[in-house]
């Protein structure tokens, strides 16, 4: 017999990570429980899944508490179609040896493409000069603090997935790139075609800075005043990571001190800011909705990549995207 899979995540990100062709796959494989359940449908079940196997969720999946787990003794494997698994794995689920594959790897694609796009923009100071055009309505000066392309400097701040993604499309340009990660031998690093160098190093020499720390109790709040000060004339930062990872009333006070610096922020902390916010109202400013990560016909990457996790996973071959629990305070 076929081993019984359910579905759990939000209702509207199913049908964007799974389509006709993707569930044809997986019901040849495993038993599929529809539609998709919600974590309140999943908590309310009681013993109703007892049977399940294994678990194909996205986002919305609750964490895997022992309440939840004592309901679905026979579950094995969770294959979740989305990027970071913080919010799901506990301590519980590790003792018990329950597996957890993400589609971090095929997020991570989207989330590079996008901080790529914005490098390339602030080296031209793009966004500066849109909003100056707009507010000027003629052509603005030339920008002698424009570093443009050519010999410049790009800092990268962690080279996990995304970071070694946008490295790799950094070395199509002629720039310069260095990158802080403790974490990551000089002989990789110098794979990418990088070079590294301390956070302070990264801020002070960086025409660009890119953010892609993960989130854990070390990063949170370090990014503060002191490196935003440091950074050069027309200097720009980005952050598609977290927005807790930055101290965002320093880095507030030194933009409205610093107009020749620039900030773009995907995300922040809160998301989104508090309607008062001066990132809203900041003309060295500009912020996205949190849309690196995939949106709309981007999702189905992540939901082929756990279908073939689950053919993967069935056929006792290793899981690519297989996340072991003393990784977790090394990943986003």
């Amino acid at each position: 017999m076929k081993p019984r899979f359910i579905f759990v995540m939000d209702a509207e990100h199913y049908r964007l990570l799974f389509g006709d062709r993707e569930l044809a796959q997986l019901r040849k494989v495993v038993e599929l429980v529809e539609p998709s359940l919600n974590a309140a449908q999943l908590r309310a079940a009681g013993d109703r899944y007892a049977d399940v196997q294994g678990i194909i969720s996205g986002w919305g999946m609750p964490e895997l508490s022992p309440d939840l787990l004592k309901s679905m003794p026979k579950l094995r494997a969770v294959f979740h179609a989305a990027g970071t698994i913080k919010s799901i794995a506990t301590d519980a689920s590790w003792d018990l040896g329950i597996r957890i594959t993400s589609a971090a790897s095929q997020n991570a694609k989207p989330t590079a493409e996008f901080a790529f796009a914005q490098i390339i923009l602030s080296l031209k100071h793009a966004w500066a000069r849109i909003f100056a055009l707009r507010e000027m309505q003629s052509y603005a000066q030339a920008d002698p603090l424009m570093p443009g392309g050519y010999g410049s400097t790009v800092a990268l701040l962690s080279l996990g997935k995304i970071g070694r993604l946008v490295a790799r499309r950094l070395a199509t340009l002629e720039v310069n790139v260095i990158a802080y990660d403790p974490t990551i031998a000089p002989a990789d690093a110098a794979g990418l075609k990088v070079s590294l160098c301390s956070l302070e190093d990264a801020f002070a020499r960086a025409d660009v800075v890119s953010c892609h720390m993960p989130l854990t109790a070390q990063t949170t709040g370090v990014l503060g005043r002191a490196h935003f000060s440091a950074m050069k004339p027309g200097a720009t930062f980005i952050n598609t990571a977290r927005g807790a990872i930055v101290v965002e009333s320093e880095l507030v006070q030194v933009l409205h001190e610093r107009p020749d610096l620039f900030a773009i922020l995907d995300v922040t902390d809160p998301e989104p800011p508090s309607p008062n916010s001066p990132l809203f109202k900041l003309k060295n400013v500009v912020l996205t909705p949190h849309i690196a990560g995939s949106n709309g016909p981007e999702c189905r990457r992540l939901g082929i990549m756990m279908v073939e996790e689950v053919e993967r996973y069935l056929a006792g071959k290793p899981l690519l995207g297989e996340v072991h629990q003393g990784q977790l305070e090394l990943i986003a």
